[in-house]
């Protein structure tokens, strides 16, 4: 997806608003995802100093041809072995004449603080922290569509993991196959490590996959998702059901559907995350699993997995058009396994737009290997 110089000008102008609101004549960018966002580049050890009327982009030999073709129109200032990443960022302020300057400090290291502090002692250098992930919440129109397409790569991958499962592939050869394959379809790799959980292992949320059989148990959890060219990435969760249904999973399974419609239903802007959250909580906690669901209920999606806003009982953040967000209560029950479902949910104008249209009704999670 071909992106234009000035889809990147008007977010680098959004943080110049910020700066200007903050009374800060320039601020250095290092974390990645806040560089690429600001300028298309996708490499690494590269930060952007940003003034109110100039910026330049910091980096080394490796990425002369890189910066030229990601970041065209965008000023550089390529360093030396010689020289130190932060003796660079140094040298390029002191030429700017400024008074205040911002630092990511939710980023940098105290280390990396006192040493830009000493380097330029006559600058006043305060945190300018999380403004720039703050304006990545709401996302523009190519970000929806970069998401739209991330999402369209996890769906493919999981179509093609059903029609692969059998009772003695494992979790980890699942994994791979998943992964191998969203690679074929055309994304840059999986959006995170996948989870893939048979009986007991569905029951920790963060389970990483081993070499369990899926004939070890009926229950198959599958949390993935797919990272565009560009970075943008998608974040799904389904439970299957590889043998006969009993009434306990039935149980669980229907209630964690409930409690995920429930709160799509609750997306509108100007309605508060824990708002959201309570709307799936209530229904799991009215049918007697509330104690087996202890985690958010989601949290919002792009170049990072896991972004602002976070859906949260306590997080009060109101939610503005323009923001995607995953809905994903589970239950967890030890010793027996857990069911989590999770879509990726755009804010509308008017309401919301669900992203992701894997099937997800219990007759469709029973899949015969």
């Amino acid at each position: 997806m071909t992106r234009s110089p000035e889809l990147f000008l008007r977010r680098r102008n959004q943080v110049r608003k910020s700066l200007r609101a903050r009374r800060f004549d320039a601020v250095v960018v290092q974390a990645e995802r806040n560089v690429t966002w600001l300028t298309g580049f996708s490499g690494d050890s590269t930060w952007l100093v940003l003034t109110q009327d100039s910026e330049v982009l910091i980096s080394d030999f490796r990425y002369i041809t890189q910066l030229k073709e990601e970041c065209p129109g965008v000023n550089t200032l390529i360093r030396t072995s010689k020289t130190k990443l932060l003796q660079a960022v140094a040298e390029a302020v002191h030429d700017l004449k400024i008074d205040r300057l911002g630092i990511e400090g939710h980023v940098v290291s105290l280390e990396l603080v006192e040493g830009l502090k000493a380097e330029l002692s006559e600058i006043q250098v305060d945190s300018f922290a999380w403004e720039i992930e703050a304006l990545r919440t709401i996302k523009d129109r190519e970000e929806i569509a970069e998401l739209r397409e991330a999402v369209r790569l996890a769906e493919r991958g999981f179509q093609y993991l059903k029609a692969i499962v059998t009772p003695e592939i494992t979790e980890r050869q699942l994994a791979a196959e998943l992964e191998f394959a969203l690679r074929r379809f055309g994304a840059q790799g999986l959006s995170f490590p996948a989870i893939v959980a048979i009986g007991k292992g569905a029951a920790m949320p963060h389970y990483r996959p081993a070499e369990t059989p899926v004939s070890a148990s009926p229950i198959l959890l599958l949390d993935w998702g797919a990272c565009t060219i560009n970075g943008y990435r998608s974040d799904l969760t389904r439970t299957l059901l590889t043998g006969k249904p009993d009434r306990k999973f039935e149980k669980v399974y229907r209630t964690v559907l409930e409690a995920q419609q429930a709160a799509i239903d609750r997306i509108a802007p100007g309605v508060s995350c824990a708002e959201v959250d309570a709307a799936a909580r209530n229904i799991i906690q009215a049918a007697g699993f509330g104690k087996y669901f202890d985690h958010g209920l989601g949290h919002g999606i792009g170049l990072d997995i896991h972004e602002s806003p976070r859906l949260s009982q306590n997080v009060e953040t109101v939610l503005q058009a323009g923001m995607v967000v995953t809905i994903e209560p589970g239950i967890y029950l030890p010793d027996w396994g857990g069911v989590r479902i999770e879509d990726d949910v755009l804010v509308t104008r008017h309401g919301h737009e669900v992203l992701s249209s894997v099937p997800k009704d219990f007759e469709s999670v029973q899949i015969s290997c």
